[in-house]
């Protein structure tokens, strides 16, 4: 097992969550779930209206990891190949050439997924699971904090395709961000009075070697059997709900306990409880249940209440 300096990695993501707290004001517990995502090695999916810094955050993420950041504007004439890459014939050397797609990033923005057709998006199965892509034969591999956020407008309907359930299955969490308060929106125009749309890069707040090594701490992060079963009992139970018909798979529960993990160090803790479990729950599981969000949270509710909680 990993030996932990809890100490040190808190201080290490301190910045990342200050940069992250300016970019997305008023909304710091969305911050910290996204955190935990990063720190968990999963993906995000974000599940709302235009317009409420999204893909502004995505960019802050890149810039504060010292990543490469990339986008893709999904729309329905989108090819796998505008995704993953392509290869193309040198006319000097008459052989094949390998060109990379924005895929080869550290930071992948995939805005409006549902706007590319079934087949652009099952191009990134390969990435988000395993982080590498294969084209014409040939694997190349990916950044190894390759980190996925791809967003969906819960409104429009025309001209989308539901994501399917393999491709929900990649992400670790569903976020949505909502409108700010009062008092943000009006401290937003204030900081936008006298400046143009183009904002200053953020200052690096995290080097990729650092996030790789707490990465790996939050992975051997403690889970003790019992609270290992408790997971497991509220995934059989997702299994068996009369209102979902696919349950939590096993790549999913791996998933939550990873997210759990996550919520832990952000805790301070070196060990799961099931609290963390039923903190990280709607975010983990409303990609794997149906209906609106209402409908999803009542559900995952019912659940909750369902399963036993073990004493310490």
């Amino acid at each position: 097992m990993i030996i932990m300096d809890l100490a040190r990695s808190q201080e290490a993501i301190v910045p990342l969550r200050t940069n992250l707290n300016q970019t997305l004001i008023g909304k710091a517990e969305v911050v910290e779930k996204v955190i935990a995502c990063i720190l968990a090695r999963g993906h995000l999916l974000f599940d709302d209206l235009p317009g409420l810094g999204k893909t502004t955050l995505a960019k802050a993420i890149a810039q504060s990891i010292g990543g490469q950041f990339a986008r893709i504007q999904c729309t329905p004439d989108l090819l796998p190949g505008d995704i993953t890459g392509f290869s193309i014939l040198n006319q000097k050397t008459r052989e094949f050439e390998f060109r990379q797609g924005p895929v080869f990033s550290d930071v992948l923005l995939a805005d409006e997924i549902n706007r590319a057709t079934p087949r652009t998006q099952s191009a990134l199965f390969e990435a988000m699971a395993e982080r590498q892509v294969t084209v014409d034969n040939q694997t190349f591999g990916l950044a190894e904090q390759f980190f996925v956020v791809a967003t969906q407008n819960p409104v429009e309907s025309h001209g989308a395709y539901p994501l399917p359930e393999a491709q929900l299955d990649r992400f670790a969490m569903k976020l949505r961000i909502g409108y700010p308060d009062t008092e943000c929106e009006v401290d937003l125009l204030e900081a936008n009075i006298g400046r143009s749309n183009q904002k200053s890069g953020l200052s690096p707040a995290l080097s990729l070697e650092s996030l790789a090594r707490i990465q790996d701490e939050v992975a051997g992060i403690q889970v003790v059997e019992k609270v290992r079963r408790y997971l497991v009992d509220l995934a059989r139970a997702t299994r068996t709900h009369a209102l979902i018909e696919l349950g939590l798979s096993p790549r999913g529960l791996i998933t939550w306990q990873r997210v759990a993990q996550a919520m832990a160090f952000l805790d301070q803790r070196d060990f799961v409880t099931p609290d963390d479990i039923r903190a990280s729950a709607h975010p983990v599981l409303e990609l794997r249940v149906p209906g609106d969000p209402q409908e999803q949270r009542c559900i995952i509710d019912e659940i909750l209440d369902q399963v036993a909680v073990p004493l310490n």
